[in-house]
């Protein structure tokens, strides 16, 4: 019995491929698909060799028409530059494509694409493989920095201090950090005396001026210079320079005030030590407990300088003190942070003799014990190249102003510090364990001032075993709660994750 298929269907009709005779269903060429392969090449429009741009210095390659982008070695955003490299690719469909390893030093990059196409009616799979010939070229803003005709740069922020230390310039770059304003610069260069910001526009530049002028007390002044002129156009190219100068008061200083202000700050004694620096001058009158502040335009408008900076003083050694308590507060404001003391001090280079012990009144009786060193300017002894100072009468001088408790093994409480700070050249945590007593005195700020930290990213420290025995030095600790977790990426999570 013969099975008979339903009604009207017949046998599809076959034909011999007029190339090889192979037995194939009728189509447009008459050809099988062999056949067909070996005479069409549906990759004839896209190119088997491009060249891609390279930036050596910031390590970006170039994607049309003018964006870098980083790309790390055969990553999926270096794939997806170099398929969008191929020209005649949308014209396809593309089915897979993957690198193929070369040298590194090559400049080389291979790329394995496997794409299908339509000829004569007939889908085409095709695999071919796409050289790529990598070309060094610098980015314009690496162009800018690296250039030796010093004319890229188009706006320059000059940032500057008269003093002797640089504890401002750690401050005012920690300030920077925290905020990113350093982002937009091309470069930065540490000058003597201050730091140099180079910008490619005269906005970036005005920004950085207007955030130091809204965080610290200072002034600034503008220049420009011709670079070119087009004469047919009438367009004029200048080169801007912000120059910031910054007050030359520093924390921990001993200042000699005029008396038009001293009579502003509610009679101050002329006589101040500056308790502070942010976005005012803090005075503190260390006999009466008197405190004031002073803006930028104050300042400069009567202008003075320290009498003894922070290198300048003596240590002594407390050896009695008396708090004074019940003490009626005349008019105007008094520090509430502070205690009023009689104090009496002695050189430590005059213990083991019989020198008479120095009497003074202090504002440091809340933390000065008996046995504890301070550092002070010895007023009666001291050699002072003021007019202002030469015009108050003896009487009215102190013999000793006390500015501030040190506490001892200083080498050991360096080493034991459980933070560590950022940079502006390399963006990078740095160890507190460093040789520059500029730098080293500014970290004891950050320690012994809580107000100070406020402004300032610290991040934890790693430390060793051998610190265990520098963190049982009495002083002034930063708590962990008020430090950063630093990011670090190892090289074997980052190829893991891309």
């Amino acid at each position: 019995m013969e099975f008979m298929g339903p009604q009207g269907a017949r046998e599809e009709q076959k034909i011999l491929c007029c190339e090889c005779g192979t037995l194939i269903s009728p189509n447009p060429a008459n050809m099988c698909v062999a056949c067909i392969r070996t005479r069409v090449d549906v990759s004839e429009n896209i190119p088997k060799q491009v060249i891609v741009h390279f930036c050596r210095f910031c390590e970006r390659y170039l994607q049309p028409p003018n964006t870098w982008i980083a790309c790390g070695p055969e990553s999926r955003e270096l794939l997806a530059l170099c398929l969008k490299k191929l020209k005649g690719l949308n014209k396809v469909r593309l089915v897979d494509a993957s690198f193929i390893w070369t040298e590194p030093h090559s400049k080389r990059l291979k790329v394995n694409v496997t794409i299908q196409g339509e000829a004569f009616g007939t889908i085409l799979q095709q695999q071919f493989v796409v050289e790529y010939i990598v070309h060094y070229q610098m980015c314009e803003v690496c162009c800018k920095q690296k250039g030796s005709d010093g004319e890229a740069w188009r706006a320059l922020v000059q940032i500057r201090q008269r003093t002797i230390h640089k504890k401002t310039m750690f401050y005012i770059e920690q300030i920077i950090l925290k905020h990113g304003m350093h982002k937009s610069a091309m470069g930065i260069k540490e000058m003597e005396g201050g730091i140099n910001f180079y910008f490619n526009a005269k906005n970036n530049a005005r920004k950085l001026v207007d955030f130091l002028l809204a965080v610290i007390p200072c002034q600034y002044k503008t220049s420009q210079e011709l670079v070119s002129h087009d004469i047919q156009s009438n367009v004029f190219n200048y080169k801007y320079t912000f120059f910031v100068e910054i007050v030359p008061v520093c924390k921990d200083e001993i200042v000699c005030l005029p008396v038009s202000v001293s009579r502003h700050l509610n009679h101050m004694s002329q006589v101040a030590i500056c308790a502070r620096i942010s976005d005012n001058i803090h005075l503190i009158d260390p006999v009466t407990l008197k405190i004031g502040q002073l803006n930028a335009n104050q300042y400069f408008r009567e202008p003075f300088d320290a009498i003894c900076h922070q290198k300048q003083l003596r240590e002594f050694m407390v050896m009695n003190i008396e708090p004074i308590y019940g003490q009626a507060n005349q008019f105007g404001a008094h520090s509430h942070k502070h205690t009023l003391a009689d104090v009496w001090v002695l050189p430590l280079n005059s213990l083991g003799t019989d020198d008479q012990e120095i009497h003074t009144r202090t504002h440091l009786g809340n933390i000065l014990q008996c046995g504890d060193y301070v550092l002070g300017f010895d007023v009666a002894h001291a050699v002072v190249n003021n007019q202002i100072f030469d015009k108050i009468k003896p009487s009215q001088l102190p013999d000793i102003v006390l500015v501030k408790k040190i506490y001892p093994e200083k080498i050991k409480r360096n080493k034991g510090r459980n933070f560590r700070l950022k940079h502006l050249r390399n963006n990078s945590s740095s160890e507190t364990v460093t040789e520059d007593e500029d730098y080293n005195d500014f970290l004891e700020d950050l320690e012994e001032d809580p107000e100070l930290r406020k402004n300032i990213n610290l991040y934890k420290r790693q430390k060793p075993q051998w610190m265990a025995e520098a963190e049982e030095v009495i002083a002034p600790k930063v708590g962990l709660e008020e430090l950063l977790d630093d990011l670090v990426l190892d090289a074997a999570d980052t190829d893991e994750n891309g």
